[in-house]
């Protein structure tokens, strides 16, 4: 028989620059101190480590509430610790969280809400914790903290779409809505992949145009030279960029009146200042300004196969 529980995974991003940096044994240090810490707020809020996971960990709670307030206390508390570290050592942390019924077997668990928690700690940025909407709906949230809907996302391996939320745990600062800021760098690029993976069709006002993965990254901003130009003062040179990781597209602002971005059916925007989000299957992304501005630049985007048209098919 199986037990309803709250299952996270917690993931370190950026270790692999630590490594770089450090060496082997002083970022091996570095990485297993922090996993050690993830799994400590867990233990802290009633909650049980059920493995780690290299640089991140597996842990379920029998109370949504008590997830949610660990996967919180440990976003702060590595907020303030890493608050002096140089750009270079930076590593921050993300989570997915769903629950359903698991089964435990010997040191592990298994059930939909282990793969579902798995693959939302996989779509998340840095600094950002998902979650499925059920883990928040029987929880209320402390102060500072906001349950942010995304609407519903396909997840890869699932028949149905999943209804997600975003946990914005601090909320002190409302400019950045949806993450830490992160280094320019973003994302660890590793390389580029078969085309046929993945295709991005991008349209602004009469500009159209659609990149395959292996195109990745292109640039939008005002710049006549980058990939997808948007002619409006608002719009910085070199606005955002669009790589291709782990399998997903990821959007990065690099600009300086920030980038939002929503998806069908969600009742809130995602705003990003110099921070990185995966984009779902379609959606649209505003350049300098919110939606709240009905003249701000927006651009549609939808993803699709990779073979299904060329690239850099522009039409104007």
């Amino acid at each position: 028989m199986g037990t309803f529980a709250t299952v996270i995974f917690s993931d370190l991003t950026g270790s692999t620059g630590v490594f770089e940096a450090l060496g082997n044994q002083k970022a091996t240090l570095a990485v297993t101190r922090l996993t050690q810490l993830m799994g400590l707020s867990c233990e802290l809020h009633n909650g049980r480590v059920v493995k780690n996971l290299g640089d991140g960990v597996l842990a379920v709670f029998a109370r949504e509430a008590d997830a949610v307030d660990a996967m919180v206390d440990l976003m702060r508390q590595h907020r303030t610790r890493t608050a002096q570290w140089p750009p270079s050592l930076l590593m921050q942390i993300k989570v997915g969280m769903a629950s359903g019924e698991i089964v435990q077997v010997d040191d592990d668990c298994y059930g939909e809400a282990v793969n579902l928690a798995a693959r939302l700690c996989d779509l998340s940025g840095p600094g950002q914790v998902w979650a499925t909407c059920a883990v928040v709906e029987p929880v209320h949230p402390a102060p500072a903290v906001r349950f942010r809907p995304l609407g519903p996302i396909g997840i890869r391996g699932l028949a149905e779409p999943r209804e997600v939320c975003q946990i914005d745990w601090d909320q002190g600062d409302a400019t950045d809505m949806m993450t830490l800021p992160a280094p320019l760098g973003g994302f660890e690029t590793r390389g580029t992949v078969d085309p046929v993976l993945g295709l991005i069709r991008l349209s602004w006002l009469d500009v159209n145009a659609a990149f395959r993965s292996s195109d990745l990254p292109i640039h939008l901003g005002r710049l006549s030279d980058v990939e997808f130009a948007v002619n409006d003062p608002r719009v910085s040179r070199r606005h955002a960029r669009i790589d291709w990781v782990d399998n997903n597209f990821v959007l990065t602002d690099l600009s300086s009146y920030g980038t939002w971005v929503r998806f069908p059916g969600g009742t809130s925007e995602l705003a990003l200042r110099r921070s990185e989000c995966v984009l779902m299957e379609q959606g649209e992304i505003s350049l300098g300004a919110p939606f709240s501005d009905f003249t701000a630049p927006t651009v549609s985007y939808a993803l699709s196969d990779g073979g299904v048209a060329l690239a850099h098919q522009r039409k104007t």
